[in-house]
């Protein structure tokens, strides 16, 4: 039986949380306000409790809370970049798709579920709200199930449905929930993004990754038709899109019409859409990262960006000098799933050259990655930067470094060339 609350106050966690117990919430837009401040502010009677968070914003995932609280991820962005720059976040080095298989089974199976729902439906079940993702497949398997039932969430589209069974408790509230703008975009991302949406047909599905890059690109494919979306989140640039009429998912081969997504992750404009708008349907991940599902999906795009990139392709998402600040995430789901689909294009953008702290400008085309490979250089597909498209499919290694170098800074090309000579794989 569902315990409810109307009183975040009368809500005691060492009730439902042991010592040592994994604690998992929703993420970006779905993130569970109410519980996980509750969880920083009651943390020193709870014990020592082990958290994984995926992109937050609470008040829970700070350096302060790391007394009694510990963290795990998949990514080191959003609040966990202060607690990666402090040695306080554990980062999980995994697909995507493997999250709901981890968080259930092994040493980081949930224990514990914080979910952020919109209010009941009349046949007494609740629908994801902003996301599905890869946390409401925790809700089978964890020992407790605690959700905030807020009147400002709404019950968007989704074919999943939480029963009031599967929620030992339930506490009402009613607060705006967590909102995410876009950085906006440099000079060179919007020459890149003009480079990328040439490459979009009209009629193509895209999924779209974190980041301003990607939101560059939709600004540049306003003149498109009839554009599709099956990505694990969605911004404000879809949202956008949307409302311009340019995404109408009328030639996608699977869930036509729609809009599939994992999670929101967005501001007003966004959030205010997803309320009223029935083609938004929220998946959970078994979905919208499944390889089958995004092979199937003619003209798939996949749209994503790196730290850096070798001059055969391999990529790299995690890292920038030395310190972890992305994550695997889906650019290897959706690359292969891209490369897999009649027509697909698996595509990664990123500008040739970055700035380091001390001022130093230094190329992010390389001879060598400086950190893992999150995606190899098998699954290499397009890759742009604001001085043209390298596509490697199909390419041999000695074509694939002609094609990278003339899409590198001018700057970096002869030394790119003659590193590359001197330890050609």
């Amino acid at each position: 039986m569902t315990i409810e609350i109307d009183d975040v106050s009368h809500l005691d966690l060492t009730r439902y949380i042991r010592p040592g117990d994994l604690v998992a919430w929703g993420q970006a837009c779905a993130e569970p306000l109410t519980l996980t401040e509750a969880l920083a502010a009651q943390r020193r009677q709870l014990g020592r409790v082990r958290c994984f968070a995926g992109i937050s914003g609470t008040a829970a995932v700070r350096p302060e809370c790391c007394d009694h609280l510990s963290f795990s991820s998949y990514t080191a962005t959003g609040a966990g970049r202060a607690l990666t720059a402090g040695g306080m976040l554990a980062i999980v080095p995994a697909h995507y798709s493997q999250l709901p298989r981890i968080l259930t089974a092994g040493p980081l199976r949930a224990d514990v579920v914080f979910l952020s729902l919109p209010p009941a439906a009349p046949d007494g079940t609740f629908g994801p709200g902003f996301a599905a993702d890869y946390i409401a497949e925790l809700t089978e398997t964890a020992r407790v199930v605690l959700a905030e039932a807020n009147d400002q969430v709404p019950d968007i589209s989704s074919d999943v449905r939480i029963r009031d069974r599967d929620v030992d408790v339930l506490v009402h509230t009613s607060r705006p929930p967590a909102r995410y703008a876009a950085a906006p975009a440099r000079d060179v991302e919007e020459a890149i993004a003009g480079h990328v949406a040439n490459l979009i047909p009209d009629g193509a599905t895209l999924q779209l990754g974190i980041g301003s890059m990607p939101s560059a690109v939709t600004r540049r494919l306003l003149d498109h038709r009839d554009l599709g979306v099956h990505s694990g989140m969605i911004t404000d640039a879809v949202a956008d899109l949307i409302d311009a009429g340019v995404v109408t998912g009328a030639r996608k081969s699977l869930d036509r019409g729609k809009v599939v997504t994992g999670f929101l992750m967005g501001s007003d404009p966004l959030l205010k859409l997803a309320a009223t708008e029935p083609s938004i349907s929220v998946r959970s991940t078994s979905y919208t990262h499944d390889p089958a599902v995004l092979a199937a999906q003619q003209l798939f795009v996949a749209i994503n960006s790196a730290t850096e990139v070798d001059l055969y392709g391999a990529a790299n998402s995690e890292t920038a000098a030395g310190k972890y600040v992305g994550a695997i995430g889906g650019i290897a789901d959706f690359a292969r799933g891209a490369a897999r689909s009649r027509g697909g294009i698996p595509i990664i953008a990123l500008p040739s050259t970055a700035v380091t702290k001390a001022g130093e400008k230094v190329s992010r085309i390389v001879a060598r990655l400086s950190g893992p490979a999150s995606l190899s250089r098998a699954d290499a597909g397009v890759i742009v930067t604001e001085y043209g498209v390298a596509d490697l499919r199909g390419l041999a290694l000695p074509a694939r470094r002609e094609r990278m170098l003339a899409i590198a800074h001018p700057d970096f090309r002869n030394e790119l060339a003659a590193s590359s000579e001197a330890s050609a794989p």
